[in-house]
């Protein structure tokens, strides 16, 4: 073959682990860092435990024209770096990375967790969750920090102590790091524990569980040393960038076209904006949404999840009404899997329950003061709340009910639960919480989530969905444009091209010597006008607030400095603190006034302790440099 020369064949996974470690199987070194968060790998773990196919690997044979420069895998022992790869692999690094880590290195993993905290973990299989038919297998997967002792009420209580082999045999909790190799902790275990049940539960739990591993295989596709440079090339690009996977909407729309029903139509329309039959779906949305603000990533599976839910809640409801129990009751999720499951007639049945929700989704965000894509804390928090609108119908328009609407969703922006790894988060959101807007208990997400008031000072990614929250509620309370005057509804903050800025302007406090790590913090920002910024620039708020005062006329009219001082209240700012140029007192006194903020919109206390969070921040601010340009005055 001219371009590429290849085959596809099944290889051990525990196999290919091994030459990883070897340094038989290598990485290009260009090939980026190892990147995965612990619910990936977790979710990754589960999927071999059950033998799910978790994709193919791309190799590449050595000794051809194509002469990479070879990098042993993240954590390979140091030997590795003195032999010379059979092949380099092109596509699979972070599947392969994470699962030699867990499983054949034999060292704790440094991780980070979906709060971009880096951590370092132990993976362990909870076995009775495993063997649990109801349980998602991916919650009987648990990471523990490098002490192997899970803490709660912010360090002070143990709740699990794996810290050694007698206590991973009381607690049943098998390592992942020994995965592959069981005998040495089962004959632990079965010294452990004399009781035959608890040892015909290890024999289940290895049948079912750790022979998924040993017997696990991988498709690769092998490209051998004839391959040319081009190929290789083209081929790299489009598993790395380019290349889009065949996702679940596409296998949907397949299984539909057999029935005669052409899905894609519905989605993408034939051509036609006439909002018809064809093409229903976006056009209605793209209405809904006119500036492509928070509609604008829904995607198609994320409509087929909404379905989902509601298909996946009527299955388990009537196995319920049939009498069924445990293994017998299907789980209510809107995950990968579901919805390759979801019948045609399903689809039809929901489709345009699914489509309000949406739809009113959007109106509620707004009136939380979240108008653009750019400004939602978290995209698949969408989907639940599009679930639960369309479950509730127009109850939502009632304050009561919608007051607890607010409280879960601030909960769950604030307890920065929707950062990974979320199809459990969703339907559990999906069942618990229309029957909590009816007179039931609380949601998991409201009942176990706990805000620290020290998170204020680390909120600095314009990325980081906590960051936005705060946002959105500043606007939401009321806060007014210093310039101007104006409170941020709709049309002002789209007219006005309203962003988050700095309060003590970035130059100002390098020239004081003061931290990007301190004033980049959300603490020292607040949505103002564009032109507002431009009238700030870079200069002490002493010196911003007097020419704001003093004003430009006729294009900048004075300001009286009651009604200056009444808008810097309206974003939590003490003005005689700002007029004064008191950094540090105006970073704590404003941190308190946001987090009663943050308080009131959660409906429960912060933590105000001392017990630091487990991990090290892995943010920076990443607004980008802000137009500080000083505007003399006229």
């Amino acid at each position: 073959m001219a371009g590429a020369a290849f085959k596809t064949n099944p290889y051990y996974l525990h196999e290919l682990l091994k030459d990883c470690s070897s340094g038989v199987l290598q990485l290009p070194d260009f090939q980026r860092s190892w990147v995965w968060d612990e619910d990936r790998i977790k979710s990754l773990i589960a999927s071999v435990s059950r033998a799910f196919p978790v994709g193919a690997l791309m190799t590449l044979e050595t000794g051809g024209d194509v002469d990479f420069k070879p990098r042993p895998i993240e954590g390979a022992p140091e030997a590795a770096r003195t032999v010379t790869p059979r092949a380099l692999l092109l596509d699979g690094q972070q599947r392969m990375t994470s699962l030699f880590q867990v499983s054949l290195r034999g060292a704790v993993v440094e991780t980070i967790t979906p709060k971009k905290k880096k951590v370092k973990r132990w993976f362990y299989i909870d076995m009775l969750k495993a063997l649990d038919g109801v349980t998602d297998r991916e919650d009987a997967i648990i990471g523990v920090p490098e002490d192997k002792l899970v803490r709660e009420n912010f360090g002070r209580e143990v709740v699990l102590d794996l810290s050694s082999p007698e206590r991973e045999f009381e607690n049943l909790h098998y390592p992942v790091s020994q995965i592959f190799d069981w005998d040495d902790w089962q004959d632990g275990y079965n010294e452990y524990w004399k009781d035959e049940d608890k040892r015909a539960l290890f024999r289940a739990f290895k049948k079912e569980v750790l022979e998924s591993f040993k017997t696990y295989q991988v498709p690769v596709i092998a490209l051998d040393r004839s391959t040319s440079k081009e190929a290789v090339c083209v081929v790299f690009e489009k598993v790395n960038t380019g290349g889009k996977p065949l996702d679940a909407f596409e296998l949907v729309t397949a299984m539909y076209a057999a029935d005669g029903h052409e899905l894609r139509k519905d989605w993408y329309g034939d051509g036609k904006t006439d909002g018809g039959r064809h093409g229903r779906f976006v056009w209605a949305l793209k209405l809904a949404d006119a500036e492509k603000g928070i509609l604008a990533e829904v995607g198609n599976t994320d409509f087929l999840q909404v379905v989902s839910l509601f298909h996946t809640r009527d299955k388990r409801r009537q196995a319920e009404a049939e009498g069924k129990q445990g293994k017998e009751l299907s789980q209510v999720t809107g995950n990968r899997q579901a919805l390759l499951s979801l019948p045609l007639d399903a689809y039809k049945k929901y489709q345009t329950q699914a489509e309000r929700g949406f739809l009113t989704a959007a109106k509620f965000l707004r009136t939380l003061h979240i108008y653009r894509i750019f400004d939602l804390p978290y995209q698949s928090q969408i989907i639940p709340l599009a679930a639960i609108l369309a479950d509730i119908g127009d109850a939502w328009e009632h304050e009561t009910v919608r007051a607890k609407l607010v409280q879960w969703y601030w909960n769950g922006v604030f307890g920065e639960l929707y950062g990974s790894a979320v199809d459990t988060r969703i339907a559990r959101d999906f069942m618990e919480v229309p029957p909590w807007i009816r007179g039931g208990p609380p949601p998991s997400t409201v009942s176990e989530t706990i805000f620290r008031a020290d998170r204020l000072k680390t909120m600095r990614m314009r990325l980081s969905a906590a960051y936005k929250g705060v946002n959105a509620l500043l606007m939401k309370e009321g806060a007014r444009d210093f310039r101007s005057g104006q409170p941020f509804d709709h049309t002002v903050f789209f007219g006005e091209n309203v962003d988050i800025h700095h309060i003590f302007p970035q130059a100002w406090c390098r020239a004081n010597g003061i931290k990007p790590d301190i004033y980049d913090s959300i603490i020292n920002k607040t949505p103002l006008a564009y032109r507002t910024n431009r009238t700030i620039g870079g200069d002490a708020p002493s010196v911003y607030l007097a020419r704001l005062e003093q004003g430009a006329p006729p294009e900048r009219p004075a300001i009286e400095r009651e009604r200056l001082n009444a808008s810097l209240s309206s974003h939590l700012i003490d003005s005689g603190l700002l007029r004064t140029d008191a950094f540090q007192a105006f970073m704590a006194d404003r941190q308190a006034r946001l987090l009663a903020l943050i308080e009131q919109a959660m409906a429960k206390d912060a933590y105000r302790g001392e017990a630091s969070e487990e991990g090290e921040d892995d943010e920076r601010d990443d607004d980008g440099i802000e137009a500080e340009m000083t505007i003399a005055a006229e």
